[in-house]
């Protein structure tokens, strides 16, 4: 009969044995050193814009790595009035509200990587990104969170895209301050502010290795 020390041994040895779980989404994704494996056609960057920095932003990285630019749009738009919408943002994260998306996205399950850009309304990711992480399944799949904000960071806008995504890699992320809606300064990726974010958005996709 076997001793209950090699019955033991026996048991430790086939779990060391068993192979480790990853995902094919992660294992394409991510090579054994560490390089994003970015495949254009597996690539996604969906982003939302409402001063259109946030779309500079997006087609900077679409530059550097291509991929499928897509801009995230509400069946509703928000009012044009900056304090209405701020106060109907406010009640939306209030209540837990997720606005109706018109943008729809198919065969999501053919990316691998996906870039999601926003700005930071209220100290937070907006709601209509909200919407987007809980619409669709992006389990195995690497996420890379990219932000422009009015001089206040990203709030907890990065930290709730880990929330929302649990059973996906979340990278690190790039901010950049953008317009400042509130006091009438609205686009400003141009002239030496756009050189200055190509420059920045180059060295975070090398920092993130996304491209060499």
């Amino acid at each position: 009969m076997m001793s209950k020390r090699n019955w033991i041994m026996q048991i430790a040895l086939l779990i060391f044995m068993l192979p480790v779980s990853c995902t094919p989404a992660q294992q394409e994704t991510i090579s054994p050193n560490g390089q994003l494996n970015i495949d254009p056609e597996r690539t996604l960057i969906v982003y939302l814009s409402r001063t259109q920095n946030t779309k500079a932003v997006a087609e900077i990285i679409h530059n550097n790595i291509g991929g499928t630019l897509v801009a995230l749009e509400l069946e509703t738009p928000y009012p044009q009035h900056y304090q209405t919408t701020v106060n109907q943002v406010a009640e939306e994260n209030r209540t837990g509200y997720l606005p109706p998306l018109k943008t729809k996205i198919d065969n999501i399950e053919k990316y691998d990587t996906v870039f999601i850009g926003f700005p930071t309304w209220g100290m937070q990711l907006p709601p209509p990104m909200k919407s987007f992480l809980n619409q669709y399944d992006l389990s195995g799949k690497t996420i890379v969170p990219f932000n422009t904000n009015g001089g206040y960071g990203i709030g907890s806008s990065f930290e709730t895209v880990k929330q929302l995504c649990p059973n996906s890699t979340v990278l690190d992320g790039f901010s950049t301050k953008g317009g400042v809606e509130r006091d009438g300064i609205l686009y400003v990726m141009e002239g030496e502010k756009e050189k200055q974010v190509q420059v920045e958005v180059k060295k975070w996709l090398q920092k993130i290795k996304a491209v060499n």
